[in-house]
């Protein structure tokens, strides 16, 4: 498999991407998956625990974020008219502040389901001088529960003919199941699908329009030992035998590969490989820069750009992410931007 670039498949100007901003405002999308609180504790640390040798942080602030399949919501939001979120919460505190902040955000919640069967995922990362110090996880996993089973196939009938596109997040939590995805596949109609697997997971995604692993899940879900990149990414043979594996396998019409520093890999049933590389300026926090890239893809091809031009939105929007601490979102303003900086557009 040889990879080329090529600048005819992405020819997005500042015209073409006027064009996406406006037609992206009217869609809506319904986002299926784990939803999380992040909690982020920013402060300095001033010496060394006199009970452990652990560094001792002073807290400065703290601030929550819709984390999650709810993170994928808040990035589209950005971008699209109408986002709904179909997920489960526990009864709960961190629920109730979960649900407070998704409607600060502006995000569509009446397909939330809360359960006393399972708490709600908190991820607190503690930040000090821009380094996270530690993560703490409270979370119990569990398989799709008969309540939130039936609970979340009575929203999806009432939601999903209105929708324009259907993004499934999974985080491996246990709200995703195979029924509940043979579900929507079932009522599909005019819907663009894509998901975000992961890679312990075993879920069959065919006949979605896009798939978006990154390089150590791809690698994993396509059960090939992880390597090191190779450098330049079009002679890493390992990554295009697994790029090459996975679209077979999953049978889906396109696989984004997120590559880090090297930005991203598309592969697409036809083609050759398309690499875009990164557009990171600084890179701050990684955290939800995988959720970014398939939010503002799913939106890119929804908006009717090609897979090339998607790719091209997602590595943009996710190279402006990880320059900012926190489970962060890209605005239009900043998106444009980012392009102006890399490309030579005509107008």
């Amino acid at each position: 498999m040889q990879c080329t670039f090529t600048t005819e498949e992405c020819s997005m100007n500042i015209k073409k991407l006027h064009h996406f901003f406006k037609t992206a405002a009217k869609k809506k999308i319904l986002v299926l998956g784990d939803l999380m609180l992040d909690e982020f504790v920013w402060g300095n640390v001033v010496r060394i625990s006199p009970e452990a040798p652990v560094p001792v942080v002073e807290v400065e602030r703290e601030h929550g974020y819709p984390g999650g399949a709810a993170n994928v919501a808040r990035n589209l939001r950005q971008f699209c008219q109408e986002v709904h979120v179909l997920g489960a919460l526990g009864d709960d505190l961190a629920g109730e502040r979960l649900r407070k902040l998704m409607h600060e955000e502006g995000l569509q919640t009446d397909g939330i389901i809360s359960s006393e069967e399972i708490p709600t995922i908190v991820k607190t990362r503690i930040i000090a001088q821009h380094q996270q110090v530690v993560r703490v996880d409270r979370e119990k996993k569990y398989r799709s529960h008969p309540f939130i089973f039936k609970r979340a196939i009575e929203r999806l009938e009432l939601l999903i003919d209105d929708m324009d596109a259907i993004l499934f997040e999974d985080y491996g939590k246990g709200f995703l199941c195979q029924e509940l995805i043979d579900a929507v596949m079932k009522r599909k109609k005019h819907h663009i699908i894509t998901s975000d697997p992961h890679p312990h997971h075993h879920l069959e995604w065919s006949g979605v329009a896009a798939i978006k692993p990154n390089r150590a899940e791809a690698f994993a879900a396509a059960a090939m030992p992880l390597t090191p990149p190779i450098f330049p990414v079009e002679k890493d043979d390992a990554l295009l035998k697994v790029g090459e594996r996975l679209l077979k396998r999953w049978n889906s019409q396109a696989l984004l590969i997120t590559l880090g520093e090297q930005g991203m890999m598309l592969f697409r049933h036809g083609h050759p490989p398309y690499h875009t590389p990164t557009r990171a300026q600084e890179v701050f926090d990684v955290s939800g820069a995988g959720d970014t890239a398939i939010a503002l893809y799913t939106i890119g091809i929804t908006s009717g750009t090609t897979p090339e031009e998607a790719a091209e939105l997602a590595n943009h929007a996710a190279g402006i992410v990880i320059g900012k601490l926190g489970t962060a979102t890209c605005s239009p303003q900043e998106l444009e931007e980012s392009f102006l900086s890399h490309h030579s557009f005509s107008s």
